[in-house]
């Protein structure tokens, strides 16, 4: 056809075939008013206005640049839109290095000034040919400058998934696929565990070339930054995935997602306590974030786990020791209250305030310790926070900052400038649980011979006894006792907490629990006090 457009009406649809340059493209479009894919038509029906976009100019403007795009005309179809160099290599690379074929685009109905459209098309490689099918949506705007109605350009025009800088390639990928299994040889896949597709899309870019397999030919998304892996949309011809050994158990990675689907911004990590192992990761979010393992928030009164351990440790406090529980305590000229300002008797023990999750049990002891740095100390030296955790996958470690004055009573309790995700705060209860800190892995390191972090000391065994005995309190008659009640056999302990956010509603809910060798931690944005949304999703993991 060498570049000439031939057409037809079906049915009252305007059949546009358009050729050249190897893209045998088909573009389906409303017949009114079509120009056969040139883009000229358009550019002269786009004539300057004010005020908002009609539903008539946007459908006007979408229809033109669809229609060249679907032509392979990148120009024309960069001409129609607000960001004419973005658009024209993402056009043109959607035909040259996406390797797309043939691509029937329909318009839906303009709502204001967005136009659905779908996309029906053929991905082409070395002889390899398989069908791409999705849906997106454009949004028309007024150009600044010219007044004219213009395609807002995005990534998302041209696949719904792409983000910023995002671009989509196809050919043989660098790094061969992997089959991933649990630790018992289960297959783990994005489709059955949907939480794992990060997850799953790194340990492919990290280990695929470690695996044993044999690349084929993918059309995949490829990612702005340089380190993060890149996301398979559609496999042309397969490879020989190589298998992937994880620390994984689907049966715990299977409650902890449909806990998580409960609720919204929701995220949980599961662990052995006895060597480190990740049993389960899973999060419920909008954005699709690793908030379990890459998140970092304020862990709020789950933190009191460390805060007790160095406590005890430095001789401040012990589990049957007196410890006053007053309504509020100040420090620092900041005023530190309890919720819902409870206190508790003059006879009160520090396992007591624990369990109730005392806020000024705590925050009273800050005087009697004389070291800015010991809760810091004991975070690094016996917890492990803020080694620079190689996990097998990325992760964020969690900082314990040192602080003074109103920031050290707000550490004292979670808050201030302390960050954890699920992934800590359960090594945080596993530790305790062990009295020993094992750093988690999803992979095991003799795969790859990456060093493991090392805490400086083991826990006193003086202060995981006592530590293990005020969480067990909390399970059976303290804050978390509601929650652990639900949770099967005696051997468990558990610490609830909620962090106050700036301009949030609520504060965030968080729950950290063990039962025998696992331990668990959940976090749920704005989701309330700790037993109201993160405690019943480490129930439902603890009992998997």
């Amino acid at each position: 056809m060498n570049g000439a457009a031939k057409g037809a009406v079906i049915g009252g649809v305007f059949l546009a075939m358009m050729g050249g340059a190897g893209y045998g493209v088909y573009a389906m479009v409303d017949g009114a008013g079509s120009h056969g894919g040139d883009g000229k038509g358009a550019e002269t029906r786009a004539a300057k206005g004010s005020g908002p976009i009609t539903e008539r100019e946007a459908a006007g403007t979408a229809k033109a640049f669809l229609d060249a795009w679907a032509a392979g005309d990148a120009a024309a179809a960069a001409r129609l839109t607000n960001n004419q160099q973005a658009a024209q290599t993402a056009v043109a690379d959607y035909r040259d290095r996406a390797h797309v074929s043939k691509a029937v685009i329909t318009p839906g109905a303009a709502t204001g000034a967005s136009v659905p459209f779908t996309v029906a098309a053929e991905v082409t490689y070395e002889g390899a040919t398989k069908p791409l099918a999705y849906a997106s949506t454009l949004t028309v705007v007024r150009g600044v400058t010219s007044g004219k109605p213009l395609v807002d350009w995005q990534p998302s025009v041209i696949h719904p998934q792409l983000g910023k800088d995002e671009k989509l390639r196809a050919g043989a990928p660098a790094t061969p696929p992997v089959k991933a299994v649990d630790r018992n040889g289960e297959e783990l896949t994005a489709e059955k565990y949907p939480s794992l597709r990060p997850v799953l899309d790194q340990l492919r870019q990290t280990y695929g070339g470690k695996a044993g397999g044999r690349a084929g030919a993918e059309l995949w998304i490829e990612p702005a930054a340089q380190d993060a892996p890149k996301r398979t949309l559609l496999t042309l011809a397969e490879g020989e995935p190589g298998t992937l050994w994880t620390t994984l158990d689907a049966a715990v990675q299977a409650a902890a997602e449909k806990a998580v689907a409960r609720y919204p911004e929701a995220s949980v990590a599961a662990v052995k306590p006895s060597n480190g192992d990740i049993l389960a990761v899973a999060n419920h979010r909008r954005d699709g974030f690793n908030a379990a393992m890459e998140g970092a928030r304020a862990p709020g009164s789950t933190m009191k786990i460390v805060t007790a351990a160095m406590l005890i440790d430095r001789g401040k406090a012990g589990a049957d020791q007196p410890a006053e529980c007053t309504k509020e305590a100040s420090w620092g000229g900041r005023s530190f209250h309890n919720l819902k300002n409870f206190d508790l008797p003059a006879d009160a023990t520090f396992a007591t305030g624990f369990a109730r999750s005392c806020n000024t049990t705590f925050i009273k002891r800050i005087d009697d310790v004389h070291d800015d740095a010991a809760l810091s100390k004991e975070a690094r030296e016996v917890f492990g926070i803020g080694l620079d955790w190689k996990t097998g996958v990325r992760s964020a470690d969690g900082k314990v900052p040192e602080a003074t004055g109103a920031s050290a009573a707000a550490a004292y309790i979670g808050q201030g400038q302390i960050t954890m995700n699920p992934l800590n705060v359960a090594s945080l209860t596993a530790t305790a649980r062990s009295g020993q800190f094992h750093q988690p892995v999803i992979v095991a390191p003799d795969l790859d011979g990456r060093p493991l972090a090392r805490a400086e000391r083991r826990m006193k065994p003086a202060v995981a006894q006592q530590l293990v005995r005020m969480m067990k309190l909390t399970a059976s008659s303290g804050t978390a006792a509601e929650v652990m009640g639900t949770v099967r056999g005696s051997d468990k302990g558990a610490k609830t907490g909620s962090a106050e956010v700036d301009g949030a509603g609520s504060p965030d809910s968080w729950f950290t629990g063990f039962s025998g060798d696992v331990a668990a931690a959940a976090m749920v944005e704005a989701g309330g006090h700790g037993g109201d949304a993160a405690g019943p999703i480490v129930a439902a993991v603890l009992n998997s």
